[in-house]
């Protein structure tokens, strides 16, 4: 049955909406995915304040014309879905979320792209941001890295006080 003019247009609205509310934005292509794993998806998605929205490709791209974003579109094969972080300010939370089942079923779900600030990456770009940690695994990385020179310090100090005692 085909999408009223109506829908449509409601559909585009809703995706645009999400697009300008959300920091980032993974597009990924699927093909094969079962019922099962889809919803397993979004469940491990949704942990992370991520959702996953399949959308047909001509109203995603004037949702994503709409949004006046820098560069190149990716191109779109085959079908499509847009996985965006709902709320929160993590922005390699959809990449991140998404590394888990790219890997683990081979083929069946793939990186084509994506948009961080108002800006298109290409699927090198989203892959390289899928590996970056979350935001308090950094946050604990770089107290450690300032941590670091002190404790040693405080270390070597302790060794020469029980040389002078």
């Amino acid at each position: 049955m085909a999408i009223t003019r109506a829908k449509k247009q409601s559909i585009i609205a809703s995706v645009t909406d999400a697009l300008s509310k959300s920091a980032s934005a993974v597009l990924v292509s699927f093909t094969k995915l079962t019922v099962a794993e889809v919803n397993t998806l979004r469940a491990e998605l949704k942990k992370d304040a991520v959702k996953y929205t399949v959308v047909k490709k001509t109203l995603l791209k004037r949702a994503l014309d709409s949004q006046g974003i820098d560069g190149d579109m990716p191109d779109m094969p085959g079908e499509v879905a847009l996985v965006y972080l709902q709320e929160g300010d993590d922005v390699t939370a959809p990449a991140r979320g998404l590394a888990a089942f790219v890997k683990k079923m081979k083929g069946k779900i793939v990186y084509l792209g994506g948009v961080i600030n108002k800006k298109y990456l290409g699927v090198a770009e989203i892959v390289g941001v899928s590996m970056i940690p979350p935001t308090p695994v950094l946050r604990g990385m770089f107290v450690n890295v300032i941590n670091s020179p002190i404790q040693r310090f405080a270390i070597a100090m302790s060794e020469v006080a029980k040389t002078k005692a």
